[in-house]
């Protein structure tokens, strides 16, 4: 079992940044790639960026060049630095893990991230 908690969530005015981190705990050992989603309400859940165990990471093209998303040297946390944030972007963002022992995906239980004036 993974247990994840996700933090640094809040109110950002348009081009501003923020930074949100993602905490492991449980079987860390299992821990595979990581990632980083987020949900409008009524919306599908979408990629926002991963990080795989080797640090390789991917961005969906909207955040390319804006976000970054790293993980420390334990693999146990990991964050999305956000710069340039638009107010579309307003959303419920989520971390993930791809956990390599169970094959199944974790999730947190998010946090809301507001963009606007």
């Amino acid at each position: 079992q993974v247990q994840l908690v996700e933090s640094g969530g809040g109110l950002v005015q348009p081009g501003g940044s923020l930074t949100l981190s993602c905490t492991a705990s449980g079987s860390v050992f299992a821990i595979g790639a990581m990632g980083w989603y987020r949900q409008v309400p009524g919306t599908q859940r979408e990629l926002v960026a991963t990080i795989a165990v080797d640090c390789s990471t991917n961005y969906a093209d909207s955040v390319k060049g804006r976000f970054t998303v790293s993980r420390d040297t334990y693999k146990t946390t990991v964050s999305l630095h956000m710069n340039s944030l638009k107010s579309e972007e307003t959303a419920d963002y989520y971390c993930n893990d791809q956990n390599i022992y169970s094959g199944k995906d974790y999730w947190g239980q998010g946090t809301q991230v507001t963009v606007s004036l």
